[in-house]
């Protein structure tokens, strides 16, 4: 997945990034729980609640650890994409308790990495330059020195001619 900063958010796009492995752990949470809340809690319970109550308050429960789980698979995939240390992001949103875990991931994330368009290597977007090849990741006008887009053959914003720049 390579994105620019112009493509927009698509949250299909995101939710193909939760791994396999976190998809059956929370379904196999949201089970566990529901039988641990149905089975055991609520029988010994001697004033017990409604049963729409029992259904909401076990459903609720499971659901919160089930997009939990999902939400660490996240983290896991996207902080690789990103470049960043998976393990590290992933045990700090598991351990950091009320989600302050995440709230941290989500505010120091890197932007997604891009593919150097002359030899293919992953480069942050914020490079100027490939650091593998040197290729001119974001081209300038020689006379205004405003950002210019490859292939241009004049500036578009002081018409000076781009030989060979973009």
């Amino acid at each position: 997945m390579h994105r620019t900063s112009e493509e927009k958010f698509d949250i299909r796009e995101e939710i193909k990034l939760i791994p396999l492995w976190a998809v059956i752990l929370a379904v196999a949470l949201f089970a566990g729980w529901e039988a641990l809340f149905q089975m055991v809690l609520v029988p010994h319970d001697p004033h017990p609640m409604p049963l729409a109550l029992q259904l909401f308050f076990g459903f609720l429960g499971a659901s919160v650890f089930a997009i939990l789980t999902l939400l660490v698979g996240y983290v896991n995939r996207d902080a690789k994409l990103r470049g960043m240390n998976r393990t590290l992001w992933t045990l700090l949103v598991i351990f950091v308790p009320n989600a302050i875990g995440f709230i941290i991931y989500f505010l120091m994330r890197q932007p997604v990495r891009t593919t150097c368009p002359q030899c293919s290597a992953m480069v942050s977007p914020v490079f100027n330059y490939c650091p593998r090849c040197k290729f001119n990741l974001h081209p300038a006008c020689p006379q205004c020195h405003r950002a210019i887009q490859m292939g241009d053959t004049f500036c578009p914003y002081c018409a000076s001619e781009l030989k060979g720049q973009g």
